[in-house]
């Protein structure tokens, strides 16, 4: 057989050996084009989130400021209430001075008068007397309902935004679940996109070894053919085809060791302090929940009963709506006694043992609870 013919063979053997099934490789340019989409969508959602969580911030001070309001406008009426009796005590008494003696004493006091402009007038001064009480008496009324109207307003607009509150929440909660929906999505997409990166090394790998091995034997034929039977050149270079090979570094071999360290606090700041905070918080149990409340046995919100408690303890850097609340202060990530639970919207007392005390919500009162969810905390001590 001549060179050609023998060449020939080689390269239908070297063919045949790279006969092995071949996998089409994952297109990481798609599966790349679809985890970038599936990040702009949580990208939007996470501004959507962001959005509703500044609508519900907003909101909270609208009803902390209407609550306030109502509370004014319920001092307000019983004040009214309190003139009102005031002045109709008032009135009865100058008419039991005027007449409980009997028509007979009244009608003397004119006709005894000394001259006629005497009688007119303590004739007008009757009449004045009647008159002021009918007005005093009429103003206050008009008062006390003007109050009362405005008082009912105050509430009814209150229970509008607790109901637009909770539809916010909702909205929220929904938002929430798809971010992480989507997330789990990229995160699945990223596997894909490694594994296909990985398939497409190895195929790379496979295909280079196996060029390796076709070279290899077009060079042990070539040097056969150069020396044929007994050569008495001596020249003839040994092929080693299962010399050094050399290895290839693994492609995939990007161990992840990261060490997040400790991301929680150790100081521990003033103890005695954080005690003040949870004894004053201890002391606000019972209290109704009523919204722009500030005072401990009469009505409390949230924000309120965590401003009061740390003003109590001497602490007056802390705002009174939640969410400044809970991005104030300082973050802990192992909480203590006196350190502020944070939620979206929430706040409340941490008192240890996986314990709070917080005024949950309109129509409850200030109590101790177990810490739920996935809260956040801060500390101001």
């Amino acid at each position: 057989m001549n060179k050609f013919g023998k060449k020939l063979v080689i390269a239908l053997m070297a063919s045949s050996m790279l006969v092995t099934p071949v996998y089409a490789a994952p297109n990481t340019n798609e599966i790349q084009a679809q985890k970038e989409q599936k990040e702009q969508e949580v990208k939007s959602l996470q501004q959507q989130l962001q959005s509703m969580v500044t609508k519900i911030a907003d909101l909270e001070q609208q009803m902390i400021t209407k609550g306030e309001k109502v509370i004014q406008a319920k001092e307000d009426l019983a004040k009214a209430e309190e003139q009102q009796k005031e002045q109709y005590e008032a009135m009865k008494l100058r008419i039991k001075y005027m007449y409980e003696q009997g028509d007979v004493s009244a009608l003397e006091d004119l006709f005894t008068s000394s001259s006629i402009a005497d009688f007119l007038n303590k004739a007008d001064y009757i009449e004045t007397v009647h008159k002021y009480d009918r007005e005093k008496l009429q103003e206050y009324v008009d008062t006390k309902e003007k109050i009362e109207k405005l008082k009912q307003q105050l509430e009814d607009d209150l229970k509008k935004m607790e109901t637009m509150q909770a539809s916010f929440e909702k909205e929220k909660e929904q938002l929430n679940a798809t971010i992480q929906s989507k997330q789990a999505e990229v995160s699945d997409l990223n596997q894909q996109l490694q594994e296909a990166v990985r398939k497409a090394a190895e195929e790379q790998q496979k295909k280079e070894e196996e060029e390796a091995k076709k070279r290899q034997e077009e060079q042990r034929q070539d040097n056969t053919e150069q020396t044929p039977g007994n050569s008495d050149d001596g020249d003839s270079t040994p092929s080693n085809p299962g010399g050094n090979t050399p290895s290839r570094p693994d492609a995939g071999g990007s161990g992840n060791t990261g060490n997040s360290g400790n991301s929680g606090s150790s100081n521990t700041g003033n103890t005695s302090v954080a005690q003040a905070i949870v004894n004053a918080a201890y002391s606000c149990l019972g209290t109704p929940y009523v919204w722009g409340g500030n005072t401990p046995g009469s009505g409390l919100d949230c924000s309120g009963l965590v401003k009061y408690a740390h003003n109590a303890a001497g602490i007056t850097n802390i705002d009174r709506q939640s969410g400044a609340i809970g991005s104030g202060g300082k973050a802990v990530s192992s909480p203590l006694p006196g350190d502020v639970v944070c939620y979206s919207g929430h706040v409340g007392i941490y008192i240890g043992g996986g314990q709070m005390i917080h005024a949950p919500e309109p129509g409850d009162v200030v109590k101790v609870a177990a810490v739920y969810g996935s809260p956040w905390y801060r500390r101001y001590w």
